[in-house]
């Protein structure tokens, strides 16, 4: 019996059941709401039933033969909290917000997904009263899969704890070791998987300097309308109003990344995010500085043509299924839905080469008979869609959930 717990119904919590409920890979799932959510679980079940930004559940699982206006989720026992979907038992938890409180074990569930966004901290005893990660594996579970990066303030992280992308570094799971994992952000993501082909290949991955930016959509983390501060807030620009304004924020991508890929951390990597109002699909736009070489003809070994052929046999390649090598042109709303953890927009990768000069004497070398030094230096600038919600990050992070699951003994 392979039992799946969901910690949390926001909005990787509730997409994440959706997914699972389409992969069919559990035969039961527990989700736990830590509270009484609506007036029944009636209300529950119309919540997962809809959603503004991807429709309605029974279009999602059945396509242009789900009927929009016939419920796929039946109460089978509102007071139990049972929940029928296309054939699969949903069982609503209602009582412990704590972690360890929740009755993992009474219901058989090996691996959870806490998708709550509160319990980051790998490190915080599950005896800890404000909650913690570890308090899943002591109600029961086997494993923990936190959906966003680990935030503590230890250097390192324990050695049962691990951070993994599906399709970056999933094969270093050890099922005997890692029992709290990190499926890291969606931005994190998308980024290590634009990343990973050109570090790989020898024509790209002398990699000087590098940088990203994510126009990123809107989040629950941010505010409808302007409002006060909370008391530790630190970025003041996330409580104004989401609706009306660009916001220029930060973003956790490029140190995440080196977690996923540790040859990123020896390379200067600058990341920030700008949110903008939109529900979702979101944009990484990648800066490189690479160490060329010119031809005799005059031509750099770091051209757009080269960066999208190593791009392009990725896709096909290693990566395929979670790189996407597109010359269409589309718009963000195109990539709502797509199953992709990144989709490269090949018609704009752009690289310029220029001379970096560098003299003898800045060094502090004293050799007036040396001449300057002239070194080709190649920026590119790359392009990659992903929807930051379900077609990115919830279908990687449920990829995870699978492989994670399987490896139970």
């Amino acid at each position: 019996m392979r039992v799946l717990g969901i910690n949390g119904l926001g909005r990787i919590g509730k997409l994440t059941l959706w997914r699972h409920i389409a992969l069919s890979h559990f035969d039961r799932i527990v989700v736990n709401t830590g509270r009484e959510v609506g007036k029944s679980l009636h209300d529950l079940a119309s919540y997962l039933e809809s959603d503004s930004t991807y429709g309605q559940l029974s279009r999602y699982l059945y396509g242009w033969k789900g009927d929009a206006m016939r419920p796929v989720i039946k109460v089978k026992s509102a007071d139990e909290g049972i929940l029928e979907v296309a054939g699969k038992e949903i069982r609503v938890l209602r009582r412990a917000r704590n972690p360890r409180e929740i009755e993992w074990h009474e219901h058989e569930v090996g691996v959870v997904v806490d998708s709550t966004g509160v319990f980051t901290d790998p490190t915080r005893e599950p005896g800890d009263p404000r909650g913690a990660l570890r308090g899943h594996l002591e109600g029961g579970a086997r494993k923990v899969i936190n959906s966003s990066a680990f935030k503590m303030k230890a250097p390192v992280q324990p050695e049962d704890a691990i951070t993994m992308i599906w399709g970056i570094n999933h094969m270093a799971y050890d099922p005997g070791l890692h029992n709290v994992i990190s499926a890291a952000s969606c931005t994190t993501t998308a980024l290590a998987h634009m990343v990973k082909p050109l570090l790989e290949d020898p024509r790209t991955r002398k990699v000087l300097t590098a940088s990203m930016s994510t126009i990123h959509s809107a989040t629950n983390t941010q505010s409808v309308l302007d409002k006060v501060p909370d008391r530790d807030a630190r970025d003041l620009r996330k409580n104004r109003m989401v609706l009306d304004n660009i916001i220029l924020t930060s973003t956790n991508a490029a140190s995440a990344l080196g977690v996923v890929i540790p040859e990123i951390q020896e390379i200067g990597f600058l990341a920030d995010s700008v949110r903008i109002p939109t529900s979702t699909v979101s944009l990484v736009t990648l800066n490189l500085t690479m160490q060329s070489e010119i031809s005799e003809g005059g031509e750099s070994s770091v051209t757009r043509e080269v960066i999208n052929d190593v791009l392009q046999a990725a896709s096909v390649g290693a990566q395929k299924g979670a790189l996407v090598y597109s010359e269409q042109q589309k718009v963000s709303t195109d990539y709502k839905g797509v199953d992709a953890a990144v989709v490269i927009e090949a018609n704009d990768t752009h690289t310029r080469t220029a001379f970096l000069t560098l003299d003898p004497a800045t060094l502090g070398l004293d050799l007036p008979a040396m001449p300057a030094l002239k070194i080709p230096v190649t920026h590119a600038k790359i392009f990659g869609w992903y929807d930051n919600e379900l077609g990115s990050y919830t279908n990687r992070l449920a990829d995870l959930t699978v492989y994670v699951d399987e490896q139970l003994d």
